[in-house]
Protein backbone atom coordinates (compact mmCIF):
# COMPACT_ATOMS: atom_id res chain seq x y z
CA UNK A 1 0.00 0.00 0.00
CA UNK A 2 1.13 3.55 -0.67
CA UNK A 3 0.30 6.84 0.26
CA UNK A 4 0.29 9.89 -1.80
CA UNK A 5 3.67 10.31 -1.45
CA UNK A 6 4.21 7.12 -3.14
CA UNK A 7 6.64 6.02 0.33
CA UNK A 8 5.19 2.72 1.79
CA UNK A 9 3.41 2.96 4.91
CA UNK A 10 1.39 1.58 6.74
CA UNK A 11 -0.48 2.99 10.11
CA UNK A 12 -3.30 2.80 12.43
CA UNK A 13 -5.80 -0.52 11.81
CA UNK A 14 -5.52 -1.09 7.92
CA UNK A 15 -4.79 -4.60 6.83
CA UNK A 16 -4.72 -5.45 2.91
CA UNK A 17 -7.28 -5.38 1.13
CA UNK A 18 -8.17 -9.11 -0.10
CA UNK A 19 -8.61 -8.52 -3.64
CA UNK A 20 -9.56 -11.72 -5.01
CA UNK A 21 -12.24 -12.33 -2.79
CA UNK A 22 -13.52 -8.91 -3.21
CA UNK A 23 -12.98 -9.66 -7.11
CA UNK A 24 -15.76 -12.62 -6.74
CA UNK A 25 -18.14 -10.53 -5.08
CA UNK A 26 -17.73 -7.67 -8.14
CA UNK A 27 -18.17 -10.27 -10.51
CA UNK A 28 -21.23 -11.49 -8.78
CA UNK A 29 -22.37 -8.13 -8.72
CA UNK A 30 -22.34 -7.31 -12.34
CA UNK A 31 -22.97 -10.91 -13.57
CA UNK A 32 -26.76 -10.06 -11.25
CA UNK A 33 -27.29 -6.16 -12.36
CA UNK A 34 -25.87 -6.43 -16.00
CA UNK A 35 -28.50 -8.84 -17.78
CA UNK A 36 -31.33 -6.96 -16.07
CA UNK A 37 -30.22 -3.97 -17.27
CA UNK A 38 -32.09 -4.19 -20.92
CA UNK A 39 -35.51 -5.46 -19.04
CA UNK A 40 -38.66 -2.69 -19.87
CA UNK A 41 -36.95 0.44 -20.67
CA UNK A 42 -35.65 3.85 -19.62
CA UNK A 43 -36.38 5.92 -16.74
CA UNK A 44 -37.88 9.35 -17.33
CA UNK A 45 -34.48 10.44 -15.72
CA UNK A 46 -32.42 8.37 -17.96
CA UNK A 47 -34.28 9.57 -21.08
CA UNK A 48 -33.75 12.88 -19.94
CA UNK A 49 -30.32 12.54 -19.37
CA UNK A 50 -29.83 11.25 -22.68
CA UNK A 51 -31.18 14.41 -24.60
CA UNK A 52 -29.15 16.41 -22.57
CA UNK A 53 -25.70 14.97 -22.81
CA UNK A 54 -26.58 15.84 -26.73
CA UNK A 55 -25.71 19.13 -25.28
CA UNK A 56 -22.89 19.13 -23.30
CA UNK A 57 -22.95 22.55 -20.70
CA UNK A 58 -21.00 23.34 -17.40
CA UNK A 59 -24.47 22.94 -16.14
CA UNK A 60 -28.69 22.75 -16.74
CA UNK A 61 -31.44 24.64 -14.69
CA UNK A 62 -31.93 21.59 -12.79
CA UNK A 63 -29.00 19.72 -12.11
CA UNK A 64 -25.06 19.96 -12.51
CA UNK A 65 -23.70 18.49 -15.75
CA UNK A 66 -21.96 14.97 -14.57
CA UNK A 67 -25.32 12.56 -15.40
CA UNK A 68 -25.88 14.09 -18.69
CA UNK A 69 -22.23 13.31 -19.29
CA UNK A 70 -22.22 9.97 -17.79
CA UNK A 71 -25.12 9.19 -20.28
CA UNK A 72 -23.19 10.67 -23.02
CA UNK A 73 -20.52 8.49 -22.65
CA UNK A 74 -22.02 5.37 -22.39
CA UNK A 75 -24.15 5.87 -25.73
CA UNK A 76 -20.56 6.80 -27.22
CA UNK A 77 -18.29 3.90 -25.73
CA UNK A 78 -21.25 1.33 -25.67
CA UNK A 79 -24.03 2.33 -28.13
CA UNK A 80 -27.44 3.98 -27.76
CA UNK A 81 -29.05 1.19 -26.12
CA UNK A 82 -30.67 0.81 -22.86
CA UNK A 83 -27.44 -0.95 -21.69
CA UNK A 84 -25.14 1.73 -23.24
CA UNK A 85 -27.14 4.43 -21.38
CA UNK A 86 -26.49 2.28 -17.99
CA UNK A 87 -23.24 0.95 -18.19
CA UNK A 88 -22.28 4.12 -16.40
CA UNK A 89 -24.36 3.11 -13.77
CA UNK A 90 -23.53 -0.42 -13.26
CA UNK A 91 -19.46 0.62 -13.11
CA UNK A 92 -20.47 3.39 -10.03
CA UNK A 93 -21.89 0.18 -8.39
CA UNK A 94 -19.05 -1.91 -8.71
CA UNK A 95 -17.17 1.29 -7.36
CA UNK A 96 -19.34 1.10 -4.54
CA UNK A 97 -18.79 -2.28 -3.53
CA UNK A 98 -14.59 -2.11 -3.76
CA UNK A 99 -14.90 0.76 -1.89
CA UNK A 100 -17.09 -0.58 0.89
CA UNK A 101 -14.36 -3.49 1.30
CA UNK A 102 -11.30 -0.70 1.09
CA UNK A 103 -12.82 0.76 3.93
CA UNK A 104 -13.57 -2.19 5.68
CA UNK A 105 -9.76 -2.97 5.34
CA UNK A 106 -8.95 0.46 6.60
CA UNK A 107 -11.18 -0.08 9.77
CA UNK A 108 -9.12 -3.13 10.03
CA UNK A 109 -11.76 -5.87 8.42
CA UNK A 110 -10.17 -8.92 7.55
CA UNK A 111 -10.95 -11.23 4.58
CA UNK A 112 -13.96 -12.15 6.05
CA UNK A 113 -15.13 -8.73 7.08
CA UNK A 114 -14.14 -7.17 3.36
CA UNK A 115 -16.31 -9.89 1.94
CA UNK A 116 -19.16 -9.98 4.07
CA UNK A 117 -19.02 -6.04 3.55
CA UNK A 118 -19.11 -5.63 -0.20
CA UNK A 119 -21.79 -8.45 -0.57
CA UNK A 120 -24.28 -6.79 2.26
CA UNK A 121 -23.44 -3.08 0.18
CA UNK A 122 -23.82 -4.76 -3.10
CA UNK A 123 -27.08 -6.18 -2.04
CA UNK A 124 -28.41 -3.40 -0.93
CA UNK A 125 -31.60 -1.91 -2.07
CA UNK A 126 -29.55 1.45 -2.33
CA UNK A 127 -26.67 0.24 -4.56
CA UNK A 128 -28.55 -2.17 -6.40
CA UNK A 129 -30.77 0.78 -7.84
CA UNK A 130 -27.52 2.92 -8.30
CA UNK A 131 -26.20 0.35 -10.09
CA UNK A 132 -29.29 -0.45 -12.37
CA UNK A 133 -30.64 2.83 -13.22
CA UNK A 134 -28.36 5.77 -13.93
CA UNK A 135 -29.01 8.33 -11.56
CA UNK A 136 -27.29 11.86 -9.95
CA UNK A 137 -27.17 9.83 -7.41
CA UNK A 138 -25.08 6.68 -9.01
CA UNK A 139 -21.60 9.27 -9.02
CA UNK A 140 -22.85 10.91 -6.18
CA UNK A 141 -22.93 7.63 -4.21
CA UNK A 142 -19.29 7.00 -5.17
CA UNK A 143 -17.79 9.74 -4.28
CA UNK A 144 -18.86 10.18 -0.54
CA UNK A 145 -17.63 6.61 -0.02
CA UNK A 146 -14.45 7.84 -1.73
CA UNK A 147 -14.45 11.15 0.86
CA UNK A 148 -14.81 8.73 3.33
CA UNK A 149 -12.03 6.37 2.75
CA UNK A 150 -9.46 9.04 2.13
CA UNK A 151 -10.90 11.05 5.46
CA UNK A 152 -10.40 7.84 7.44
CA UNK A 153 -7.02 7.44 5.76
CA UNK A 154 -5.88 10.96 6.99
CA UNK A 155 -7.36 10.28 10.35
CA UNK A 156 -6.22 6.88 11.25
CA UNK A 157 -2.79 6.86 9.62
CA UNK A 158 -1.78 10.65 10.70
CA UNK A 159 -1.63 11.54 6.91
CA UNK A 160 -2.97 14.64 6.42
CA UNK A 161 -2.34 15.00 2.70
CA UNK A 162 -5.72 12.31 1.77
CA UNK A 163 -7.58 15.42 2.79
CA UNK A 164 -6.13 16.67 -0.57
CA UNK A 165 -7.93 13.66 -2.29
CA UNK A 166 -11.13 14.10 -0.54
CA UNK A 167 -11.47 17.71 -1.61
CA UNK A 168 -10.85 16.54 -4.68
CA UNK A 169 -13.24 13.94 -4.96
CA UNK A 170 -15.67 16.56 -3.85
CA UNK A 171 -15.26 19.31 -5.96
CA UNK A 172 -16.01 16.66 -8.84
CA UNK A 173 -18.26 14.91 -7.33
CA UNK A 174 -20.40 18.63 -7.11
CA UNK A 175 -20.87 18.25 -11.25
CA UNK A 176 -23.11 14.94 -9.91
CA UNK A 177 -25.02 16.71 -7.09
CA UNK A 178 -24.01 19.78 -4.34
CA UNK A 179 -25.36 17.77 -1.98
CA UNK A 180 -21.97 16.06 -1.68
CA UNK A 181 -20.33 18.97 0.01
CA UNK A 182 -23.04 17.91 2.95
CA UNK A 183 -20.25 15.24 3.96
CA UNK A 184 -17.54 17.78 4.68
CA UNK A 185 -19.09 20.43 6.44
CA UNK A 186 -20.55 17.88 8.98
CA UNK A 187 -17.39 15.89 9.45
CA UNK A 188 -15.68 19.62 9.78
CA UNK A 189 -18.49 20.18 12.87
CA UNK A 190 -18.08 17.05 14.27
CA UNK A 191 -14.39 17.28 14.43
CA UNK A 192 -14.82 20.30 16.45
CA UNK A 193 -17.53 18.22 18.32
CA UNK A 194 -16.05 15.00 19.04
CA UNK A 195 -12.51 15.07 17.78
CA UNK A 196 -9.97 14.86 17.11
CA UNK A 197 -9.74 18.62 17.50
CA UNK A 198 -6.08 18.73 16.29
CA UNK A 199 -6.76 17.96 12.71
CA UNK A 200 -8.73 20.94 12.39
CA UNK A 201 -5.51 23.03 12.68
CA UNK A 202 -4.40 20.50 10.30
CA UNK A 203 -2.79 23.05 6.75
CA UNK A 204 -4.07 19.72 4.58
CA UNK A 205 -7.45 19.82 5.57
CA UNK A 206 -8.00 23.29 4.54
CA UNK A 207 -6.11 22.70 1.87
CA UNK A 208 -8.35 19.97 0.85
CA UNK A 209 -11.17 22.35 0.97
CA UNK A 210 -9.66 24.61 -1.07
CA UNK A 211 -8.88 22.27 -3.91
CA UNK A 212 -12.94 21.71 -3.40
CA UNK A 213 -14.27 24.88 -3.88
CA UNK A 214 -11.87 25.54 -6.57
CA UNK A 215 -13.06 22.80 -8.63
CA UNK A 216 -16.47 23.78 -7.99
CA UNK A 217 -16.07 26.80 -8.91
CA UNK A 218 -17.57 26.86 -12.52
CA UNK A 219 -20.60 25.40 -10.33
CA UNK A 220 -21.29 28.51 -8.55
CA UNK A 221 -20.20 30.85 -11.43
CA UNK A 222 -23.18 28.94 -13.96
CA UNK A 223 -25.82 29.19 -11.10
CA UNK A 224 -24.52 32.95 -10.68
CA UNK A 225 -24.98 33.82 -14.18
CA UNK A 226 -28.19 32.23 -14.25
CA UNK A 227 -30.03 33.44 -11.26
CA UNK A 228 -29.35 30.37 -8.86
CA UNK A 229 -31.57 27.74 -10.67
CA UNK A 230 -31.11 25.35 -8.10
CA UNK A 231 -32.61 27.75 -5.38
CA UNK A 232 -35.87 27.56 -8.05
CA UNK A 233 -35.72 23.47 -7.72
CA UNK A 234 -35.30 23.59 -4.63
CA UNK A 235 -38.11 25.30 -3.55
CA UNK A 236 -40.00 23.40 -6.21
CA UNK A 237 -38.93 20.25 -4.75
CA UNK A 238 -40.05 21.14 -1.37
CA UNK A 239 -43.46 21.95 -1.59
CA UNK A 240 -45.62 19.28 0.01
CA UNK A 241 -42.82 16.69 0.49
CA UNK A 242 -41.20 17.02 3.56
CA UNK A 243 -40.12 13.84 5.49
CA UNK A 244 -41.50 12.50 8.42
CA UNK A 245 -38.73 12.16 11.25
CA UNK A 246 -40.89 9.63 13.17
CA UNK A 247 -40.45 7.56 9.61
CA UNK A 248 -37.25 7.75 8.91
CA UNK A 249 -35.92 4.86 10.45
CA UNK A 250 -38.55 2.91 8.91
CA UNK A 251 -37.74 4.63 5.25
CA UNK A 252 -33.89 3.40 6.00
CA UNK A 253 -35.26 0.05 6.23
CA UNK A 254 -36.67 0.05 3.16
CA UNK A 255 -34.45 1.51 1.11
CA UNK A 256 -31.23 -0.19 2.33
CA UNK A 257 -33.09 -3.22 3.70
CA UNK A 258 -33.91 -5.08 6.60
CA UNK A 259 -31.02 -6.97 7.32
CA UNK A 260 -28.58 -4.43 6.25
CA UNK A 261 -29.66 -1.92 8.45
CA UNK A 262 -29.36 -3.87 11.72
CA UNK A 263 -25.26 -4.14 10.16
CA UNK A 264 -25.70 -0.13 9.29
CA UNK A 265 -27.52 0.29 13.28
CA UNK A 266 -23.97 -1.63 14.65
CA UNK A 267 -21.50 0.02 12.78
CA UNK A 268 -23.02 3.86 14.26
CA UNK A 269 -23.06 2.63 17.65
CA UNK A 270 -19.57 1.22 17.41
CA UNK A 271 -17.76 3.68 15.44
CA UNK A 272 -18.97 6.16 17.88
CA UNK A 273 -17.64 3.71 21.10
CA UNK A 274 -14.74 1.54 20.23
CA UNK A 275 -11.89 3.01 21.42
CA UNK A 276 -9.45 1.80 18.41
CA UNK A 277 -11.98 3.54 16.42
CA UNK A 278 -11.70 6.90 18.03
CA UNK A 279 -9.70 9.13 15.12
CA UNK A 280 -12.85 8.30 13.26
CA UNK A 281 -15.57 8.82 15.71
CA UNK A 282 -16.12 11.92 13.49
CA UNK A 283 -17.83 9.87 10.97
CA UNK A 284 -20.66 8.70 13.33
CA UNK A 285 -21.40 11.89 14.81
CA UNK A 286 -21.47 13.63 11.13
CA UNK A 287 -24.17 11.41 10.07
CA UNK A 288 -26.04 11.84 13.06
CA UNK A 289 -25.62 15.50 12.39
CA UNK A 290 -26.17 15.30 8.89
CA UNK A 291 -29.70 13.62 9.13
CA UNK A 292 -30.62 16.41 11.85
CA UNK A 293 -30.44 18.71 9.23
CA UNK A 294 -31.78 16.94 6.40
CA UNK A 295 -34.46 16.17 8.48
CA UNK A 296 -34.85 19.93 10.12
CA UNK A 297 -34.53 21.65 6.52
CA UNK A 298 -34.19 20.02 3.53
CA UNK A 299 -37.34 18.20 1.30
CA UNK A 300 -38.15 14.49 1.02
CA UNK A 301 -34.41 14.04 2.82
CA UNK A 302 -33.82 10.03 2.45
CA UNK A 303 -32.00 10.56 -0.44
CA UNK A 304 -29.80 12.79 1.13
CA UNK A 305 -28.47 11.19 4.08
CA UNK A 306 -27.14 7.75 1.74
CA UNK A 307 -24.21 8.54 1.52
CA UNK A 308 -23.41 8.20 4.99
CA UNK A 309 -24.14 4.79 4.75
CA UNK A 310 -21.57 2.42 2.82
CA UNK A 311 -18.90 3.48 5.79
CA UNK A 312 -21.27 2.56 8.71
CA UNK A 313 -22.04 -0.76 6.91
CA UNK A 314 -18.35 -1.26 6.34
CA UNK A 315 -17.84 -0.82 10.00
CA UNK A 316 -20.43 -2.55 10.74
CA UNK A 317 -19.57 -5.53 9.27
CA UNK A 318 -16.33 -5.95 11.03
CA UNK A 319 -18.20 -6.06 14.09
CA UNK A 320 -20.35 -8.99 12.57
CA UNK A 321 -17.42 -10.85 11.65
CA UNK A 322 -15.69 -10.86 15.08
CA UNK A 323 -19.30 -11.73 16.42
CA UNK A 324 -19.39 -14.75 13.72
CA UNK A 325 -15.84 -15.60 14.87
CA UNK A 326 -17.28 -16.91 18.35
CA UNK A 327 -19.13 -19.56 16.96
CA UNK A 328 -19.00 -21.31 13.51
CA UNK A 329 -22.96 -21.90 13.30
CA UNK A 330 -23.46 -17.70 13.60
CA UNK A 331 -21.47 -17.68 10.12
CA UNK A 332 -24.18 -20.36 8.63
CA UNK A 333 -26.74 -18.02 10.15
CA UNK A 334 -25.66 -14.69 8.79
CA UNK A 335 -25.04 -16.13 5.26
CA UNK A 336 -28.22 -17.64 5.61
CA UNK A 337 -30.29 -14.18 6.71
CA UNK A 338 -27.87 -12.09 4.35
CA UNK A 339 -28.76 -14.29 1.02
CA UNK A 340 -33.01 -14.26 1.98
CA UNK A 341 -33.20 -10.84 2.46
CA UNK A 342 -30.34 -10.19 -0.62
CA UNK A 343 -33.28 -12.21 -2.69
CA UNK A 344 -36.12 -10.07 -1.74
CA UNK A 345 -34.20 -6.61 -2.19
CA UNK A 346 -33.34 -7.86 -5.86
CA UNK A 347 -36.86 -8.70 -6.65
CA UNK A 348 -38.11 -5.59 -5.23
CA UNK A 349 -35.46 -3.04 -6.60
CA UNK A 350 -34.95 -4.74 -9.70
CA UNK A 351 -36.89 -5.65 -12.92
CA UNK A 352 -36.37 -9.49 -12.76
CA UNK A 353 -40.16 -10.60 -13.27
CA UNK A 354 -42.02 -10.29 -16.67
CA UNK A 355 -44.08 -7.11 -17.13
CA UNK A 356 -46.99 -8.55 -16.84
CA UNK A 357 -46.12 -10.16 -13.49
CA UNK A 358 -44.95 -6.80 -12.25
CA UNK A 359 -48.10 -5.17 -12.95
CA UNK A 360 -49.61 -7.44 -10.34
CA UNK A 361 -47.18 -7.13 -7.66
CA UNK A 362 -45.25 -3.70 -8.00
CA UNK A 363 -42.11 -3.18 -6.87
CA UNK A 364 -39.54 -0.17 -7.16
CA UNK A 365 -41.38 3.33 -8.32
CA UNK A 366 -38.33 3.67 -10.85
CA UNK A 367 -39.15 0.14 -12.56
CA UNK A 368 -42.89 1.00 -13.22
CA UNK A 369 -41.46 3.92 -15.17
CA UNK A 370 -39.59 2.22 -17.81
CA UNK A 371 -42.68 0.16 -18.63
CA UNK A 372 -45.17 1.59 -21.84
CA UNK A 373 -43.00 4.20 -23.37
CA UNK A 374 -42.92 2.36 -26.55
CA UNK A 375 -46.57 1.92 -26.54
CA UNK A 376 -46.72 6.14 -25.48
CA UNK A 377 -44.40 6.27 -28.58
CA UNK A 378 -46.86 4.39 -31.17
CA UNK A 379 -49.72 6.56 -30.00
CA UNK A 380 -48.49 9.69 -30.42
CA UNK A 381 -46.93 8.50 -33.86
CA UNK A 382 -50.69 7.18 -34.83
CA UNK A 383 -52.02 10.73 -34.03
CA UNK A 384 -49.31 12.84 -36.31
CA UNK A 385 -49.92 9.88 -39.40
CA UNK A 386 -53.67 10.47 -38.87
CA UNK A 387 -53.30 14.45 -39.85
CA UNK A 388 -53.89 15.68 -43.20
CA UNK A 389 -50.72 16.19 -45.67
CA UNK A 390 -51.41 19.37 -45.14
CA UNK A 391 -51.15 19.53 -41.91
CA UNK A 392 -48.13 17.83 -40.99
CA UNK A 393 -45.39 20.14 -42.29
CA UNK A 394 -47.02 22.66 -39.95
CA UNK A 395 -47.05 20.44 -36.78
CA UNK A 396 -45.23 19.83 -33.76
CA UNK A 397 -45.36 17.62 -30.70
CA UNK A 398 -45.71 19.42 -27.07
CA UNK A 399 -45.02 17.22 -24.40
CA UNK A 400 -45.93 17.85 -20.62
CA UNK A 401 -42.50 16.49 -18.97
CA UNK A 402 -39.70 15.35 -19.92
CA UNK A 403 -40.05 11.93 -19.70
CA UNK A 404 -42.68 12.15 -22.42
CA UNK A 405 -39.98 13.96 -24.63
CA UNK A 406 -37.30 11.53 -24.01
CA UNK A 407 -39.19 8.81 -25.15
CA UNK A 408 -40.25 10.36 -27.92
CA UNK A 409 -36.77 11.41 -28.53
CA UNK A 410 -34.96 8.04 -28.02
CA UNK A 411 -37.47 6.48 -30.48
CA UNK A 412 -38.04 9.22 -33.27
CA UNK A 413 -35.98 7.31 -35.84
CA UNK A 414 -38.22 4.21 -35.54
CA UNK A 415 -41.16 6.36 -35.94
CA UNK A 416 -42.38 9.71 -38.43
CA UNK A 417 -42.70 12.13 -35.51
CA UNK A 418 -42.57 15.98 -36.21
CA UNK A 419 -40.34 18.48 -33.99
CA UNK A 420 -40.48 18.18 -30.35
CA UNK A 421 -41.02 20.72 -27.38
CA UNK A 422 -41.50 20.45 -23.49
CA UNK A 423 -42.03 23.39 -21.31
CA UNK A 424 -40.21 20.96 -18.28
CA UNK A 425 -37.37 22.20 -17.09
CA UNK A 426 -34.23 22.89 -19.01
CA UNK A 427 -35.96 21.86 -22.01
CA UNK A 428 -38.29 24.96 -21.51
CA UNK A 429 -34.78 26.68 -22.29
CA UNK A 430 -34.67 25.16 -25.58
CA UNK A 431 -37.60 27.46 -26.65
CA UNK A 432 -41.15 27.04 -27.89
CA UNK A 433 -42.31 26.18 -30.96
CA UNK A 434 -42.15 28.27 -34.26
CA UNK A 435 -45.16 30.66 -34.50
CA UNK A 436 -45.85 28.36 -38.45
CA UNK A 437 -46.46 25.55 -35.90
CA UNK A 438 -50.48 25.94 -36.11
CA UNK A 439 -51.08 22.19 -35.11
CA UNK A 440 -50.48 20.60 -32.36
CA UNK A 441 -50.02 16.88 -30.59
CA UNK A 442 -49.98 17.85 -26.95
CA UNK A 443 -48.88 14.96 -24.89
CA UNK A 444 -50.15 14.98 -21.17
CA UNK A 445 -50.91 18.20 -21.25
CA UNK A 446 -53.75 20.13 -18.80
CA UNK A 447 -56.79 19.60 -21.43
CA UNK A 448 -58.22 22.89 -20.01
CA UNK A 449 -54.91 24.67 -20.56
CA UNK A 450 -54.94 23.68 -24.19
CA UNK A 451 -58.59 24.93 -24.83
CA UNK A 452 -57.64 28.24 -23.18
CA UNK A 453 -55.10 28.26 -25.77
CA UNK A 454 -56.68 26.99 -28.63
CA UNK A 455 -59.39 27.56 -30.99
CA UNK A 456 -59.83 23.91 -31.23
CA UNK A 457 -58.41 21.06 -29.32
CA UNK A 458 -59.69 17.43 -29.31
CA UNK A 459 -58.72 14.67 -27.27
CA UNK A 460 -57.49 11.74 -30.01
CA UNK A 461 -56.68 8.81 -27.78
CA UNK A 462 -55.60 8.33 -23.85
CA UNK A 463 -52.34 6.90 -22.70
CA UNK A 464 -52.29 3.61 -22.27
CA UNK A 465 -48.98 1.53 -21.68
CA UNK A 466 -51.58 -1.90 -22.32
CA UNK A 467 -51.02 -3.08 -18.87
CA UNK A 468 -53.52 -0.72 -16.66
CA UNK A 469 -50.56 0.11 -14.42
CA UNK A 470 -50.98 3.62 -12.60
CA UNK A 471 -48.28 5.88 -13.98
CA UNK A 472 -47.46 9.22 -14.49
CA UNK A 473 -48.98 8.90 -17.62
CA UNK A 474 -51.50 6.29 -17.64
CA UNK A 475 -54.71 7.81 -18.37
CA UNK A 476 -54.07 11.18 -19.60
CA UNK A 477 -54.76 12.95 -22.57
CA UNK A 478 -53.16 12.64 -26.28
CA UNK A 479 -54.67 16.01 -28.13
CA UNK A 480 -54.85 17.41 -31.06
CA UNK A 481 -54.84 21.37 -31.20
CA UNK A 482 -55.15 23.98 -34.30
CA UNK A 483 -55.47 27.82 -34.48
CA UNK A 484 -53.30 28.78 -31.53
CA UNK A 485 -54.93 32.33 -29.96
CA UNK A 486 -51.54 34.40 -29.31
CA UNK A 487 -47.84 33.90 -30.63
CA UNK A 488 -45.87 31.02 -29.15
CA UNK A 489 -43.50 33.68 -27.57
CA UNK A 490 -47.03 35.00 -25.56
CA UNK A 491 -48.44 31.26 -24.92
CA UNK A 492 -44.66 29.17 -23.83
CA UNK A 493 -44.82 30.66 -20.26
CA UNK A 494 -48.03 28.81 -19.65
CA UNK A 495 -46.47 25.49 -20.31
CA UNK A 496 -43.74 25.78 -18.14
CA UNK A 497 -42.87 23.07 -15.74
CA UNK A 498 -40.71 23.51 -12.52
CA UNK A 499 -39.78 19.87 -10.32
CA UNK A 500 -39.17 16.68 -10.39
CA UNK A 501 -40.72 14.20 -13.08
Amino acid sequence: MFTIEGVAARTGLAVPLARRPVAVVAVLYAALVFPLAGNYGLTADELYFRMLGDDPRWGYFDQPALAPLFAKAGTVLFGDTVWGVRAPALLCGLAIVVLSALITAELGGGTRAQVLSAATTGTSGVVLVMGHFLLTNSPDLVAWCAVALFAMRALLRGNGRWWLAAGVTCGVATYAKYVVLLLPVTLVVALLVVGPRRELRSRWLWAGAGLALVLTAPNFVYQAVNGWPQLVMARALSEGNWTDGLMFPLDVAIMAGPAVTVILGAGLAFVLRRPQWRPVRALGAAYLLGTALVLGLAPSGIDYTEGYWVPLIAAGSVVADEWIARSRSRLRTVVAVLSVFAVVQVVVSLPVMPARVYVKYPGSSLTTETIGWERLVGQVADAYAALPADERSRAVVLTRNFGEAGALHWMRDEHLLPPIHSGHNELYFRGAPPDSADVVIAVGVDENRLKQDFRECDVVARIDNGYGLETTEQGRAISVCREPRAPWSALWPGYRLIGAY
